[in-house]
Formats: structure tokens, C-alpha cells, sequence
């Protein structure tokens, strides 16, 4: 089962997993990006529904959101100007980007995660992407060169299926990106540090440090349909919404030269056990998340978050409902179902990439 966040509504992803499970298709490994992999520690961490969506709507857990501030970089005026100046530029990542400087939020290393694993706990498996690149090099021009490689943190298995794996982005239809042509596993990230890199989405989080490299997020690979399939003979995964063409997609394009929505309409074209459809979730939740916020008195960007924990609670029981419904829903369905097909034509309006 992938989680693959692209947002801050982690809940839906522990709502998922419990439908799975009460469906007699408890997943064997769960593969995860961003926000997901948040979700993915809890579940391997704790061993029942109830301790699980606990901890997430947890007073410790507020308090970590609580607790993020406004970066160095965050003001309004600032942002609108970079945000503008992305927007039209047409270059596919023509330099290299400042992921050490330039972002909004300033995060704490730690994340009030479980230690350890449940008994009878599925593997957990997390998306990020190794810069290769340093401080010293921002601004310069990229000259073709790869910035990023995708890199998978998990245990032995994990490592030895992804072995040789060549990156979803190797074929020439995705053009001239800025992502490695290979995949990296790596067994010896902590997973909660794989978890806190895992959420360090550019311009939104300082890149993350651990032993001498730099890390981005899970947004290198934020729908990781052919990692999954490499893992297991069955996946199930979200039919997403797409991607704002005012924000999201420039920042895709001067960050990883990639298209977001190209990405998703090539994912969506794909066979997989069962689609979950959370492609109306910024309506349906539309405020039961952790959301920015314009605050014009301090000329910041800030972080929306509920504020008391009971609310907070509140909101992830609501996402948990959300997330188990959708699930539960899909996997009634048998693959290839004629509605979930008819969405996906909808959505392809361009051409899946043909390999």
C-alpha cells in the first residue's frame, strides 16, 4: 500500500491501513513519500487502530505543529516575487536551487514518532531524494547535470529487490530533468530521521543533514507506482487530485524539471489492485489539516494549525473517517472497475509517458 502525502492530512493514511485490514488485505509492506511515511512509522510502531490514531491526534503531536515557525525567507512579499518569477519561467531546473536557504518553516530534527516495531508489523519503506550537490554550488547553472537521486530507506529486502533498479524518470519522454537515472536503497537510515527528510519538500522545509549528505522529501518521487511494484505483486494506491498550476507545478519544474500533473496522469494510466479516490479531499477536508496562512500584520507566511489539541483531535478523527471510507470503498471494487476507469479518462486529458 502506498502512502503517498502530498499534504499535511497524515490521518487519512492510518484510515486506509484499517481498511485494509478489517478487508482481509492487511499489506505486507507499506511504501511511503512526505507525509506518508509519518503515517507508515506510526503503524509499524504501534499495534492496534485505536493506539495508533491516538498518538497522531496526540497533545505531543499538536505541539509539534504548533511549535514550527516562520523561516528567515518567509515573507509575504518575497514569496509572492519568487512564486511570480517561477511561474513564468519556461526552463526546466536551470540552476541549481537553494533547498539550504530558501524555505518558509523552520523544523525541529525530531519527531515525536514510536520507537521500536509491533509485533506482526508491516516493512515500511521511504522515499526521499540525496542531493548531489552543496551549499557552494547555488545559483549555478545546471548544464544538464543531475541534482538529485531517488533513495529509498528500508531494510535488507527492500535493498536487494530495488537492486539495480533504473529511476521512474530514466525514459526520454520525461525530458531534460534534474533527477538521477538510477534508484539508491539505503538500510542504515533511522527511520525517523527517513521520516523527517521524507517531509522536507522544497521551499516549505530546510533540506534535512545525516552523515555528511543532504536530503529533500518524498516529493522526488511523491507517487512511487514503479518502486511499489518492484516490492510487491499487489498495490494499492490514491487516485490523486491534481497539482495547482500557480504554485505546485512551477515549483516542480525549477526544482526537479519535471511536470507533476505528467507525472500523475502517467501513474493514474497504470493497472494497480485498487485506486483509492481522494481526488476531492481539498473540498471534503478542506480545513481539518495543518494549512499556510497569510499573517499581514507580522508580513509572514505561517502555518494554520487548530488551536487547542481538542480540535486538533477532532480533525484527525476526521481524516481517519475519510481515509477508511475511500479505502474501504475501492477494495469492494474489483480491479478494472468501469467508474474508477471513467475518473482516470477524465484526468488523462494528456498522454501517459510510453516507455
Amino acid at each position: 500500500m502506498v502512502f503517498a502525502g502530498g499534504g499535511m492530512r497524515f490521518g487519512i493514511y492510518l484510515g486506509m491501513y484499517a481498511a485494509a485490514c478489517d478487508a482481509g488485505r492487511k499489506p505486507d509492506v507499506l511504501l511511503a513519500s512526505c507525509g506518508g511515511a509519518l503515517a507508515a512509522a506510526i503503524v509499524q510502531g504501534l499495534p492496534d487502530d485505536a493506539r495508533r490514531k491516538a498518538w497522531l491526534a496526540s497533545p505531543a503531536m499538536h505541539a509539534f505543529w504548533r511549535d514550527l515557525q516562520p523561516g528567515p525567507q518567509a515573507g509575504i512579499a518575497r514569496l509572492v516575487v519568487r512564486a511570480t518569477r517561477r511561474r513564468f519561467a519556461r526552463q526546466r531546473a536551470p540552476r541549481v536551487p537553494d533547498l539550504f536557504g530558501d524555505y518558509l518553516f523552520e523544523a525541529p530534527m525530531h519527531l515525536p514518532l514510536p520507537s521500536g516495531a509491533a509485533a506482526d508489523a508491516p516493512a515500511v519503506a521511504v522515499i526521499g531524494g540525496r542531493l548531489l550537490f552543496g551549499e557552494a554550488e547555488v545559483g549555478r547553472p545546471r548544464g544538464g547535470r543531475p541534482l538529485f537521486e531517488e533513495t529509498v530507506f528500508g531494510d535488507a529486502r527492500t535493498a536487494a529487490l530495488l537492486q539495480g533498479m533504473a529511476s521512474p524518470f530514466a525514459a526520454p519522454c520525461w525530458g531534460d530533468h534534474a533527477v538521477a537515472g538510477t534508484v539508491a536503497a539505503d538500510v542504515a537510515m533511522p527511520l525517523d530521521v527517513a521520516c523527517r527528510l521524507s517531509i522536507a519538500d522544497f521551499f516549505y522545509f530546510r533540506c534535512v543533514a545525516h552523515a555528511g549528505r543532504h536530503y529533500i522529501g518524498g516529493v522526488v518521487d511523491l507517487f512511487p507506482i514503479e518502486v511499489a511494484r518492484r516490492l510487491a505483486d499487489e498495490v494499492v494506491m490514491e487516485f490523486k487530485q491534481p497539482f495547482d498550476q500557480g504554485l505546485s507545478i512551477p515549483a516542480w519544474r525549477a526544482v526537479l524539471g519535471l511536470d507533476g500533473n505528467q507525472r500523475l496522469r502517467h501513474v493514474h494510466a497504470q493497472q494497480v489492485a485498487a485506486w483509492i479516490d481522494s481526488s476531492d479531499i481539498r473540498s471534503v477536508l478542506a480545513r481539518q489539516q495543518v494549512h499556510r496562512r497569510i499573517d499581514w500584520h507580522r508580513n509572514r507566511v505561517g502555518l494554520a494549525v487548530p488551536p487547542d489539541p481538542a480540535t486538533y483531535a477532532r480533525h484527525i478523527e476526521d481524516q481517519w473517517q475519510y481515509g477508511y471510507a475511500r479505502a474501504a470503498e475501492a477494495l469492494r471494487r474489483p480491479a478494472g472497475d468501469a467508474r474508477a476507469m471513467r475518473k482516470v479518462d477524465r484526468f488523462n486529458q494528456g498522454q501517459p509517458c510510453a516507455y
